[in-house]
């Protein structure tokens, strides 16, 4: 089975800690990989008009990918999925930012396009709502039922 890794919105604007960043690198230097990086365009999505907030407008990737993709929304645009197409690529590795939302939103579009999405549970961090990031593993055990709870049993 081929292997890829996904890191979701380790950037800037949403204060990861140092260790995620970290274990994630560690995840992205091992494998072929592809990092998401939010940016604000309130005519692509509305995110200032309904929540008040917006991420800064020229935020990169902490971690260093394979390939960095310009995301606008919740979920990963459709040339990351081309990406992982491209490379026959069976399962790919979630990490990064926002398990309950963004990461899982990522799920859904993996899964959708066939691939077999796995979170690796101990490079995740959560939305405001839950910054633990146990609400996000549980969403994606219950749809996804892939997780790897430590990076270290992958590397």
């Amino acid at each position: 089975m081929k292997k890829a890794v996904l890191v979701v919105d380790v950037q800037a604007s949403f204060d990861p800690p140092q260790w995620l960043v970290d274990q994630c690198q560690m995840l992205a230097s091992g494998f072929l990989s592809a990092a998401t990086v939010e940016r604000h365009d309130e005519q692509k999505v509305p995110f200032f008009r309904q929540l008040g907030w917006k991420p800064g407008s020229v935020d990169n990737s902490l971690v260093r990918a394979d390939r960095e993709f310009i995301k606008y929304g919740y979920g990963p645009p459709p040339e990351v999925i081309d990406f992982f197409q491209d490379w026959e690529i069976d399962r790919v590795l979630v990490c990064g930012i926002q398990a309950d939302t963004c990461v899982l939103a990522a799920g859904f579009a993996l899964f959708d396009a066939g691939l077999q999405p796995t979170l690796v549970a101990d490079t995740v961090v959560g939305s405001s709502l839950d910054r633990s990031g146990k609400l996000g593993v549980n969403l994606w055990r219950h749809h996804f039922g892939q997780v790897i709870e430590k990076h270290s049993d992958i590397l």
